[in-house]
C-alpha cells in the first residue's frame, strides 16, 4: 500500500501503542484520526505530540462502549478526510478497578463492551467507506491472554475475562477478511508483554515481586518486554509488505507462548 494521503483511525490513540502508531503513519503521510475516552491527564502531550508533527490529524473523544456515538465518530472523520483506507483496532479494557485480581462484574462487562465489543461496531461503521477504498486494511489488536490464559507466569498478570475477550478478537478478525475479501485485508497483532501493556509502564507490573517479573522475562524467549517500535514495524508490515495476508494472526511476543520448557538434547538412537 502507498501510504502518502491515506487515511487512518487509530482507536485509543491517547498514549502507548496507538500514539506511536498514530505518530509513525502521520510520519509517513497518512492523515490520521485518533480516538480517546480515558487517561486525560494524557491529553495535552498528545495534542502537543501531534501538533508538532504538522501534519493533517483529528483528534475526537468517544466513548467507544455507547454504540450510538460510533457513528457520529464516523460521521466526523469522513467530514474531515472524506475517505477511510486503514482501521488500527487498538482498544482494552483491563486494570479497572482491580489490577491483576479477580475481576468485579461491573469489570468483567467493562472488558467484554471494550476489548471485544467495541471492535466489532466500529468495524461495521468502518465497513462501507473501507469498502470504497482501492485498497483498505484493517488491523485488530488481541493479547496472548488468549492463547495462554492463567498459566506460568502469565498467570500473574492475565484472568478469564481479558483472556476471553482477546481470543473473541481471533474469531472477529477470521470473520471479517471473509467478509472484507477481496478489497479489504484484515489481520490480527497478538501481544504478548510490552512496556506500555503489561509491563514495565504499567500500574500492574508495579504490583509483581522482582521475582514474579523475571519469571515473565525468562519465559520469553528473546529475554525482553516489547516496544512500541517493535508494533509499530509489524503494524507497517501488514500494511505495506503483505498485500497477500489476510486474515491471519501475527503473535508479536517475543516467543512468549512457545517459551519456558528447554529443548534437552537429542538421545542416541537404537540400531
Amino acid at each position: 500500500m502507498e501510504l502518502n494521503n491515506k487515511v487512518a483511525l487509530v482507536l485509543g490513540g491517547i498514549k502507548g501503542i496507538g500514539k506511536g502508531v498514530g505518530l509513525a503513519l502521520i510520519d509517513q503521510g497518512v492523515k490520521v484520526a485518533l480516538t480517546y475516552y480515558d487517561w486525560e491527564e494524557s491529553l495535552e502531550e498528545m495534542k502537543r505530540d501531534f501538533a508538532g508533527a504538522g501534519k493533517d490529524h483529528l483528534i475526537i473523544k468517544v466513548n467507544l462502549r455507547n454504540t450510538d456515538e460510533i457513528s457520529g465518530m464516523m460521521e466526523q472523520v469522513i467530514n474531515r478526510f472524506g475517505r477511510l483506507d486503514i482501521l488500527i483496532n487498538n482498544i482494552e479494557r483491563g486494570g479497572w478497578p482491580v489490577v491483576h485480581g479477580a475481576y468485579t462484574p461491573q469489570q468483567w462487562d467493562l472488558e467484554m463492551e471494550t476489548t471485544l465489543r467495541a471492535k466489532k461496531w466500529v468495524f461495521e461503521a468502518a465497513l462501507p467507506w473501507l469498502q470504497k477504498s482501492e485498497d483498505a486494511c484493517v488491523i485488530n489488536f488481541s493479547s496472548i491472554a488468549g492463547i495462554v490464559g492463567r498459566s506460568g507466569p502469565a498467570s500473574y498478570v492475565f484472568n478469564e475475562g481479558y483472556s476471553l475477550a482477546s481470543r473473541g478478537v481471533s474469531l472477529l478478525t477470521e470473520t471479517w477478511a471473509r467478509i472484507g475479501a477481496p478489497k479489504i485485508r484484515v489481520n490480527e497483532i497478538m501481544l504478548g508483554f510490552f512496556e506500555t501493556r503489561h509491563a514495565e509502564k504499567t500500574r500492574g507490573w508495579g504490583l509483581l515481586s522482582d521475582e514474579q517479573k523475571q519469571a515473565l522475562v525468562n519465559h520469553t524467549l528473546l529475554k525482553r518486554t516489547g516496544k512500541v517500535k517493535d508494533v509499530v514495524q509489524a503494524v507497517f508490515f501488514i500494511i505495506k509488505d503483505a498485500p497477500f495476508m489476510t486474515g491471519s494472526v501475527i503473535r508479536l511476543d517475543g516467543g512468549y507462548c512457545i517459551g519456558g520448557d528447554i529443548v534437552a538434547p537429542m538421545p542416541e538412537g537404537v540400531e
